[in-house]
Formats: structure tokens, sequence, C-alpha cells
């Protein structure tokens, strides 16, 4: 083997380990999350609570458990570098109107790095008595 290809194979090695996954969250309600797309049905932020009770058990998490947790997130962005932030509404807003436009509305964040792991958990607006 040479030692190009055993360079190649650890890198790989070390990019599939990184980040852990995430297959559930005690007290969240996955499907009554993903169910109120957009939060429309105002149900996500009872959520809340459970969510920043396990806020630190997200941070590492694999892109592909944040989307089985979560689901599709209402917005999404591309940063440089293949970074990615995702939007869940937390409170309705104009987003529930027809088309779905960008609302000023309370969002939970979740920042990805290059790896595609969790490096930030965020809210748009701060949390009162949440």
């Amino acid at each position: 083997m040479s030692i190009r290809l055993f360079f190649v194979l650890f890198g790989l090695v070390i990019l599939t380990s990184c980040g852990h996954s995430l297959t559930s969250i005690p007290g969240f309600d996955s499907a009554a999350w993903r169910r109120d797309a957009y939060a429309c049905q105002n149900q996500r932020a009872r959520q809340l609570p459970v969510i920043n009770a396990h806020r630190e058990v997200l941070y590492g998490t694999r892109t592909a458990d944040i989307d089985a947790l979560f689901g599709r997130p209402d917005e999404e962005e591309l940063n440089e570098q293949t970074e990615k932030t995702y939007f869940y509404y937390v409170e309705p807003g104009t987003q529930c109107e027809p088309r779905h436009q960008r609302s000023a509305a309370n969002k939970l964040t979740f920042h990805f790095g290059p790896t595609g792991i969790v490096t930030a958990v965020l809210y748009e607006k701060p949390l009162s008595g949440k």
C-alpha cells in the first residue's frame, strides 16, 4: 500500500468519525415538530424548554440527524466553504401567509461547519421566559 493511499484512507476515517449520532432527544416530540411547518400552528414553542434542556447534546450532531429529528428546515442558507445554516420558525408570523415569505418571527437556527456537524444552536431573537 502506498503512503499516499494510506493518508487518503486515514483522512476519510477522520472525516467520517467527526460528529456524533443523535436519534432522539428525551421528551422531544419530533413528529409534532415536523407537522408544524413554519410554526403556523404555534406548536413548536411548547417544545423549546425540552430543546433548551438538551441544547448541549445538539452540538456536534450530524446534518442527517438534525434532518431526521427536526425535518426539512423552513429556510436554509449556504455560506462560504460548504457551511450552511438551517432555520426553523418557532412562532407564527408572515411566513404563514401564502408563498411563505421570510419573516422576522423568532427562529431556531443550526449552523453547520464544513464537515456537516452542528457548530452553533441559536435563536434569532432571545427567548423570554422559555
